[in-house]
């Protein structure tokens, strides 16, 4: 029987490639088994451990009350009078170059300070520690007021009435000055409040830090028409 195969499919042709093949991957084999390496595997056993409690040293944290620092001092200022070329300045002092011990040295007057107390006495207060009062009290105030205002027939025959503001200084020693009105009614009765107020006595005067002071005062007057 006549063999059908073909000159290209003949692999005898072919054996000297496959057996360089063959060559070439036995030796790469070779090779990764020379360079093949391998580790000891340890297992560790983790539940044979048990953790240790270490206790920290609590430091106690303090706080220190420093004092406060001393205010700082009021800045100083200096005045500088810049005046021209050709004024005459008057010097607040001579440094005489050849003055020696015997030189007579001129007496030193300081200017004239202005003491509080002095301040004070002209000061008019509004409020006070203790506040100004009549002799009697107020019962002995409206008692006086009543006693003493007299209707002024002009505001009578108008039917003039309501209630007069005045105001007035009571002094340090008591005595009632600057008595003036805030709000009036007119018909007379302003000039009546006034006239009454200032022939009050003597009050006892208001006090600031137990020092009899000035002080401003405000009254209410009221006229009213008897029905």
């Amino acid at each position: 029987m006549e063999a059908k195969k073909t000159p290209k499919a003949d692999l005898e042709t072919k054996r000297t490639l496959f057996i360089q093949i063959g060559l070439i991957v036995a030796l790469a084999a070779m090779l990764v088994a020379f360079e093949w390496k391998t580790y000891d595997v340890r297992q560790i056993d983790l539940s044979g451990r048990q953790a240790e409690a270490i206790e920290e040293d609590l430091i106690e944290i303090t706080q220190q009350n420093k004092p406060p620092p001393p205010p700082a001092p009021p800045p100083t200022t200096t005045l500088i009078n810049i005046v021209q070329d050709n004024v005459e300045v008057e010097d607040d002092f001579m440094i005489d170059a050849e003055a020696n011990q015997f030189t007579e040295i001129p007496t030193y007057v300081p200017p004239a300070v202005v003491e509080e107390e002095e301040v004070a006495e002209t000061e008019i207060f509004t409020v006070v520690e203790t506040s100004p009062s009549f002799p009697g009290g107020d019962e002995a105030r409206i008692r006086y007021l009543t006693t003493n205002i007299k209707y002024p027939q002009m505001a009578r025959e108008s039917s003039i009435q309501g209630t007069v503001y005045v105001t007035f200084v009571v002094e340090r020693d008591g005595s009632v000055t600057d008595v003036r009105v805030l709000r009036g009614i007119g018909g007379g009765c302003d000039e009546e409040a006034i006239r009454v107020i200032k022939g009050m006595p003597r009050w006892s005067p208001g006090k600031q830090r137990g020092k009899p002071v000035r002080v401003q005062f405000n009254m209410p007057i009221k006229f009213t028409l008897a029905g």
